[in-house]
């Protein structure tokens, strides 16, 4: 086996399907995506079909407790190098006391692998958690940034053999948001309604396989309010307030947020003018990813700026129902993009 230590995904992943595998794999954290990946992994390509019956053992943690799953984790695999023990919901496990005594030895034929999602250890536990770094690997699940989803959409589809355009990109990623295992269930869709010799997502592929129209979505909206363009940003204002189903407040405003928060730092970059400067002081992943704060400081002053955060502060309050009675979603929408194209 190999030596205990404390990688990230890509790492842990390289390391299975090198079959170099450790005692323990304790995965937490709030995004489940990369947990299930790699206890689905395990689970699948560890152990041949015909010994699974044997040497896998699947343990939920609201029905056992710690010294259950740690006697289930010292027995010997028959008739196989290995046995597998696979805990999920491993954050209902109370009293660790019993685990904590196995990981300070464990089983060298044993795989256990504990899914701990919506959540970490209890960070006082530290004679726990250095009990498991001790035997294998603590891996946190982290969610992503929306920042973080338009690389990873494009890595995801890169791994397939399928290439994207920018603005593609940007539009899955502000439709479907941070749910990593939705949207690579949408990614997955939309990879198998590719033609062979042209392995492209298009916008208009996005609009037939997501169902997220090409012209009226968050990403020509945010488009449209970069640019001052008021016609545009209230046909697609129009077209939400008439098909609900396509977008709303709720989507739309974290997406504005984060554009004006950001365009706010960029009027405090040391050099404002080079678009190169300013991807660095936002930290984006390339200087064409700066080319909308630079239209942006050029079609807002800075205390404009300041004045929208406050607005879009004030319309996410009502839209919770704060100080609003009986205010509909798409009047508030209406009310907020007027008030910053006006």
């Amino acid at each position: 086996m190999a030596e205990a230590k404390n990688v990230s995904f890509d790492s842990i992943m390289s390391d299975l399907k090198a079959r170099k595998f450790l005692p323990v794999y304790y995965l937490m954290g709030d995004e489940s995506y990369y947990i299930d990946q790699i206890s689905d992994y395990i689970a699948e390509n560890v152990l041949q079909p015909e010994e699974r019956d044997f040497n896998q053992t699947i343990l939920f943690g609201s029905d056992v407790n710690a010294s259950q799953v740690a006697d289930t984790a010292r027995r010997y695999p028959m008739m196989s190098e290995y046995q597998v023990v696979i805990v999920k919901e491993a954050q209902n496990i109370k009293n660790t006391e019993a685990l904590e005594k196995y990981f300070k030895q464990p089983m060298p034929s044993t795989i256990l692998v504990m899914c701990h999602k919506n959540g970490t250890i209890d960070g006082r536990k530290r004679e726990y958690v250095k009990a498991i770094q001790g035997a294998g690997v603590l891996f946190e699940s982290k969610k992503l940034r929306d920042r973080d989803l338009p690389p990873f959409i494009e890595n995801y589809l890169k791994r397939k053999n399928v290439s994207i355009d920018p603005k593609s990109t940007q539009i899955i990623a502000d439709s479907i948001g941070a749910d990593l295992s939705r949207l690579t269930g949408e990614l997955d869709k939309v990879i198998l309604s590719l033609p062979e010799p042209d392995r492209r997502v298009t916008p208009q592929v996005v609009e037939e396989q997501i169902g997220v129209s090409k012209d009226f979505n968050s990403f020509e909206l945010r488009d449209a309010i970069v640019n001052r363009n008021v016609f545009k940003a209230n046909q697609i204002i129009k077209y939400f307030d008439e098909n609900p189903k396509a977008g709303s407040i709720y989507s739309f405003l974290p997406m504005l947020f984060n554009f004006f928060q950001n365009l706010m730092i960029a009027y405090y970059a040391p050099n404002n003018k080079s678009q190169e400067a300013v991807a660095e002081w936002l930290e984006l992943r390339s200087p064409w990813a700066a080319k909308d704060y630079m239209t942006g400081m050029r079609n807002y002053t800075g205390m404009k700026v300041m004045q929208i955060i406050g607005k879009i502060r004030e319309i996410d309050a009502k839209s919770k129902g704060l100080d609003n009675p009986n205010t509909p979603p798409g009047e508030l929408m209406k009310e907020l993009i007027f008030y910053i194209l006006h």
